[in-house]
């Protein structure tokens, strides 16, 4: 077995807690704006340290008012918005754990949180969020009823009132009471298959991961920072910035909608992201498209190629001038806007959730603006290793996070262990026996390798491993992230187990398709229906296959493809709420259309 391991940079009392975090900003400086918020008028307002700490406190008193003890279970349904902050924070203040509830949640999962949790309250966000609530409130085998209070509406206002008569030394005993080994939070997995684990993460989950982090970043994230958080607030890596930005101090703003995305990053402008691949992957097709439109499209091209070769050059070390020559010209010619389309100030962004390609990170990189890609789980409170600026490599996601390790199995498994790792499965003992080791080590199901310096490399998820009639093992993640890659793709899944060769399922981008066709020459209103079978749509992913082949071996290479009419989303079920395949899904309601590639492969070697 190969180890690596990054040694605590700081020390943490056992006695802290996720509100000393804020406690320290409030007290050390309370005029210190931690978050901007939209205001009732849709504009932006700043929230000091102080005004944040005020409210989390009365609506902590709210809570205890209302009956909610210590330890008691309270779950939020809702987007991503400034509200999910600060009901998480009031919580924990009341002394109660918070349960994330992804607002694409169905009655029947909500039905199996509240029992498994044992919920007592739930927020909601709109009235349909709680007639869904309430469904499964009903459905579920929890004894009483708990009532749901609507996050948009009067009930926020009211819960702040109803604490009045609460004392603040009240609300402080419980806020103190708990340490570094209390449950903090229960966050169901989005169920990538079979039912909803909760992992319980406790306070020192967070509190060692945060600290430990911004020690090890070297000012990367600080009070100078600021970030605009889109991913859903109900999964582990939007929670883990939320904390670890209180804990440095810096500024967050929140923004549901990612359509809106570019016009909030202008507004904030934030120097630092956090995103997962598809949405780096959106802001590079967004820039490409922009200027294929203002018929630039070459300078554009030459523009990536020079930062890519910029960023492969100053990895190695040594930079020619004429590369540092095309560079600086380029920076004001192209990469200016870009980084100006982000707002202008960032400078860092984290990517998780699945792996973000080489030429895209090195693209991004060159521009200015260093991805930091990790790796983690919901069992690990977001990423577990990290790329960081000290040891970058691009293609690998980095060492362990201080105070953490990892080991590489016989079979290539990757286990971790460390004060980021959570204490296990609720009421799940059978799969806690079987997730550790005997002395503590989680398998986490993915595959990897350590480079010389002990950085992780993931090459594939154990479970997805497909296995060629041929007896050939291939990673799938590999071959559809460089589909994806393409500017026209959505999304690709591949497919191949028990069969004689390896296929792919593509969709496309319906945002880029126009463009896309305009550039070409087709009508841009062509329907999706006849994209998938139009000759040069089909060349051009062929071409995108083809170098996608190159590669990997023969064997591992994908001979047939099919282009499907509709994408998968999260509202189809086939994504996670992180934008993750759901690979048994995407199976099961696509068999036939993996059965009907391969008796069309057949059909033509026969032909032949």
């Amino acid at each position: 077995m190969q180890d690596t391991a990054t040694p605590a940079l700081i020390d943490v009392p056992a006695q802290m807690n996720i509100t000393d975090l804020l406690e320290q900003q409030r007290s050390g400086d309370p005029d210190n704006v931690i978050f901007t918020r939209r205001g009732a008028s849709g504009e932006w307002e700043d929230v000091s340290a102080a005004e944040f700490h005020a409210d989390v406190q009365a609506l902590a008193k709210g809570l205890i008012s209302r009956g909610i003890t210590p330890g008691a279970r309270v779950g939020i349904m809702s987007a991503t918005r400034f509200e999910w902050s600060l009901l998480d924070f009031a919580l924990w203040y009341a002394g109660a754990v918070s349960v994330p509830i992804y607002e694409t949640s169905s009655a029947s999962q909500i039905a199996w949180i509240a029992e498994d949790s044992e919920l007592s309250l739930v927020f909601a966000e709109t009235a349909q969020h709680a007639q869904t609530v309430r469904e499964g409130l009903e459905g579920s085998g929890i004894g009483s009823t708990p009532p749901v209070l609507l996050i948009e509406g009067n009930d926020i206002r009211e819960l702040r009132e109803s604490g009045r008569d609460i004392d603040d030394d009240e609300v402080e005993v419980r806020r103190a009471a708990a340490n570094t080994d209390d449950l903090a939070t229960i966050i169901y997995t989005s169920g990538v298959t079979g039912r909803p684990k909760g992992c319980e993460l406790t306070h020192g989950n967070f509190v060692h991961h945060s600290l430990q982090t911004i020690a090890d970043l070297d000012g990367v994230i600080s009070k100078t920072s600021s970030t605009v958080l889109f991913l859903p607030m109900a999964h582990v890596f939007a929670r883990f910035v939320s904390v670890i930005f209180i804990a440095a101090g810096g500024r967050v703003a929140h923004t549901p909608d990612i359509k809106q995305l570019i016009d909030d990053l202008g507004d904030i402008r934030p120097t630092f992201l956090l995103g997962v691949p598809r949405v780096f992957e959106k802001i590079y097709n967004s820039a490409a498209l922009k200027a294929e439109g203002d018929g630039r499209r070459r300078i554009f091209q030459a523009a990536v190629d020079t930062a890519v070769a910029w960023s492969q050059a100053t990895t190695d070390g040594t930079v020619p001038w004429t590369l540092r020559l095309r560079h600086a010209v380029f920076s004001r010619l192209v990469y200016s806007k870009l980084r100006a389309r982000m707002g202008g100030l960032v400078t860092h962004a984290f990517s998780g959730g699945s792996p973000l390609g080489d030429r895209l990170a090195h693209f991004f990189n060159g521009v200015g603006i260093q991805i930091i890609e990790g790796y983690g789980l919901t069992e690990t409170t977001a990423p577990v290793t990290g790329n960081l600026p000290a040891h970058y490599r691009i293609g690998t996601v980095g060492r362990p996070l201080p105070g953490n390790a990892v080991r590489l199995a016989e079979d290539g498994e990757v286990l971790v262990r460390g004060t980021c790792l959570f204490r296990g499965y609720r009421n799940r003992p059978d799969l806690n026996a079987e997730s550790f080791t005997a002395d503590g080590w989680f398998y986490t199901g993915d595959l990897g390798r350590l480079d010389e310096e002990g950085r992780l490399i993931i090459t594939g998820r154990k479970k997805e491993i497909l296995v060629t009639a041929g007896g050939k093992n291939v990673a799938p993640a590999q071959l559809e992230d460089a589909i994806r890659s393409d500017l026209l793709v959505s999304q690709a899944v591949v497919v191949g187990d028990g069969r004689p060769f390896i296929s792919a399922m593509i969709t496309l981008d319906g945002d880029v398709a126009p463009s896309w066709l305009r550039s070409q020459g087709l009508d841009p209103r062509t329907p999706m229906k006849e994209l998938t079978e139009h000759p040069q749509v089909l060349a051009h992913l062929q071409k995108v296959i083809d170098s996608t082949n190159s590669t990997v071996s023969k064997a591992e290479s994908i001979r047939s493809f099919t282009v499907l009419e509709d994408d998968f989303t999260i509202g189809s079920g086939h994504l996670t709420p992180s934008l993750k395949i759901k690979r048994a899904e995407v199976m099961r309601d696509f068999q036939r259309v993996v059965e009907n590639l391969y008796d069309k492969a057949a059909h033509r070697a026969r032909r032949r």
